[in-house]
């Protein structure tokens, strides 16, 4: 007997927030690292600086996924209650338009005008499938912005301290700094393949070229502005 099929939760809009918000954190704080230090700044100046940017980018990444989750949300309730009041007030247009959806994709229309007919006497569930075939979302599967925002804040703040490690345990060296970034975003970037089955090796690849592309430019940035300011 085969078992059901187990598909991962894409629904509560965590993954893409801790996602987001890790690799933010790591890209953000070694190019800030790299910048700095570029500039010739000593360990407590470089520490100071990560720190700062952890604190401040995982609260504008916190506060940033709520806001935007949040809005979502109310954006679609706002056309949900459009959908409700013309489900109430028109039924049989409402019916016809789910028949002519269904129609178009191949389903035969004695079928399709059978299920509209039947959702007709129950609002809350055509609700449902309207908000699915028309808006695209699950009425009631929507995103928690509290959670996208806690996961943002959480992954950005985890991700913002990889760069930092090597100073916080009493190292001078930018260049094992920027190692230890590095391998940080290899490990996310290979990490995140697991839930979209891209291969590891690419995926971990590709985040490690981009830090090491925004290292590489605040980097130069730093030494110029450091050469012209001494």
């Amino acid at each position: 007997m085969t078992s059901p099929e187990h598909h991962a939760d894409v629904s509560g809009g965590w993954l893409r927030a801790a996602t987001f918000g890790a690799m933010d954190g790591l890209v953000t704080n070694i190019a800030l690292i790299a910048g700095v230090g570029g500039g010739g700044v000593g360990r407590h100046t470089l520490i100071l600086t990560g720190v700062a940017g952890l604190v401040a980018g995982a609260i504008s990444m916190g506060l940033g996924e709520w806001t935007s989750v949040r809005t979502q949300n109310d954006q679609i309730a706002a056309e949900l209650g459009k959908e409700l009041h013309e489900l109430r007030v028109n039924p049989d247009g409402e019916a016809d338009e789910l028949v002519g959806l269904w129609t178009a994709r191949g389903l035969p229309e004695p079928l399709a005008r059978q299920v509209a007919d039947v959702l007709k006497m129950h609002p809350e569930q055509a609700l449902r499938v309207h908000a699915q075939e028309e808006l695209g979302v699950v009425p009631d599967e929507l995103p928690s912005p509290w959670i996208a925002a806690s996961s943002s804040f959480v992954c950005f703040a985890l991700g913002a301290v990889v760069p930092l490690l090597t100073y916080l345990l009493g190292s001078d060296s930018l260049l094992a700094a920027l190692m230890v970034g590095g391998v940080g975003l290899f490990a996310a970037g290979a990490l995140v393949a697991r839930f979209t089955g891209r291969a590891w090796w690419r995926s971990g690849l590709f985040q490690l070229l981009l830090g090491a592309a925004a290292a590489g430019a605040t980097y130069v940035v730093g030494a110029l502005i450091g050469v012209g300011v001494s």
